[in-house]
């Protein structure tokens, strides 16, 4: 009985590691990104003036596009040899990628290194996370993603000031900020590396300790859990016939979807509210800190809607904050002064941070333990595209018809997004009222 306990708390402090160590991966790589304007800005000023706005927000769509695109290697590849060796060799290419960085001075320099470098060592680093705590965690899934995938709203709070500081307010340089970048990664991708792991094989899958999950047991079109969740050793290699399974879920098929249309416009908000506020006469130097409190708003979205999925339900609680976000965004330009545009962006933070939170719940959920990081990465592939396309076709109907139009296009697609998982949900339980 005592070998029971100490092996389950071996367990709970293994699972609580591999979720800080996961939050401290998401802050160094979506985190990120999410400063991306700031380069933005600093490039046109400075490095790149010969360069148009669209060349260089290239840069950061590219590094998007790479970091989904390779999602569905990077979740099959940690089923099947485990996080460790992704992380490293991802860890030590987004180090390379942010050294190389600081000596460039060329377009096509920043952009092999920023863009193409960066973005596919990010894929190796983000993805494999999810899987390994999705199976350490099943019965606090919601609550565990949340708080790891708020680590990108933590660095979208903190890299944005950071480097508007550094660029902006010292004499260092570009060569020497992205070298303190680098090294202030260096080590918290270490911690990433050594603390994100899965179970030890030693462990038997009948061992008393391991919690249940009965709650995914629901799993539609031939994709069965089986009650693997409760194997706490590293899964089975998931098979073809259990992935092309998983591709004809109609659940699956449903969530992709919805959540594509819904990527076309989500991010939306996050580039262009600053200069919004710009526009509606607030000063830039207090509309860029719009971006972190909309930010800052996105961590306690994350977490909190995570925990509350646990017990409500997570598609439930996806429907109901992509249906919130869809309110915002239609009423965005109602808003005239900085309180306004400041309470936009707060609650836009929070509605849209728990869309961002509960998706990988939500795909993991109906995948057995074996395909945890197999169905997380299939689903952020399928998002690839609209991802890259959202902002650049946002930006293209601003310079044309102006922010209401804008607005109305965000509204629009995270609607027919919403539309389809409440489908997805509706062909899971067709109850109202469960917690699915």
């Amino acid at each position: 009985m005592r070998s029971t306990g100490a092996g389950q708390k071996a367990k709970n402090v293994r699972a609580g590691l591999a979720v800080m160590g996961a939050s401290l991966a998401f802050f160094c790589t979506v985190g990120f990104l999410n400063a991306f304007g700031v380069f933005q800005q600093y490039y046109k000023a400075n490095m790149l003036r010969t360069q148009s706005d669209s060349d260089i927000s290239w840069i950061g769509s590219v590094t998007i596009f790479f970091l989904y695109a390779l999602a569905p290697l990077s979740g099959g590849l940690v089923d099947r040899i485990g996080p460790t060796w992704l992380l490293v060799g991802g860890s030590l290419g987004q180090l390379v990628a942010v050294f190389l960085a600081s000596l460039c001075t060329k377009y096509f320099q920043l952009f092999l290194a920023q863009a193409v470098l960066l973005g596919l060592s990010m894929a190796f680093i983000t993805w494999p996370p999810i899987g390994v705590v999705s199976r350490a965690l099943p019965n606090h899934r919601g609550l565990a993603l949340g708080i790891v995938i708020g680590g990108s709203s933590l660095g979208g709070v903190i890299w944005p000031i950071m480097l508007e500081r550094l660029l902006d307010h010292s004499s260092l340089g570009f060569g020497w900020v992205m070298r303190i970048v680098a090294f202030t990664m260096l080590p918290l991708l270490g911690i990433a590396c050594v603390t994100i792991l899965e179970a030890p094989r030693s462990l038997s899958p009948s061992d008393p300790s391991e919690p249940s999950e009965s709650s995914d047991t629901a799993v539609e079109e031939g994709v069965t859990s089986s009650n693997d969740n409760a194997d706490a050793t590293i899964p089975e290699k998931p098979q073809q016939s259990e992935i092309w399974m998983l591709l004809k879920n109609k659940v699956f098929i449903f969530l992709a979807a919805g959540l594509a249309i819904a990527y076309i416009g989500v991010f939306i908000p996050f580039f262009y509210i600053s200069s919004y506020a710009t526009e509606k006469g607030v000063s830039q130097e207090v509309s860029f800190y719009l971006i972190s409190a909309l930010n800052g708003a996105s961590l306690l979205g994350r977490v909190l809607a995570g925990h509350l999925a646990d017990r409500w339900g997570h598609y439930n609680m996806m429907i109901m904050a992509m249906l919130a976000s869809t309110v915002i965004s239609f009423s965005w330009t109602a808003a005239s002064s900085l309180a306004g545009v400041a309470v936009i962006a707060v609650v836009y933070g929070f509605t849209s941070g728990a869309i961002l939170s509960l998706q990988g719940a939500c795909a993991t959920k109906i995948a057995s333990r074996q395909m945890q990081g197999t169905s997380m990465g299939m689903l952020m592939g399928t998002l690839a595209v609209t991802t890259v396309i959202g902002t650049p076709v946002g930006g293209a109907i601003l310079t044309r018809y102006g922010y209401l139009s804008l607005s109305m296009f965000t509204g629009a697609s995270l609607l027919i997004g919403s539309i389809l998982v409440v489908v997805a949900r509706v062909i899971l339980d067709e109850r109202l009222l469960s917690s699915v």
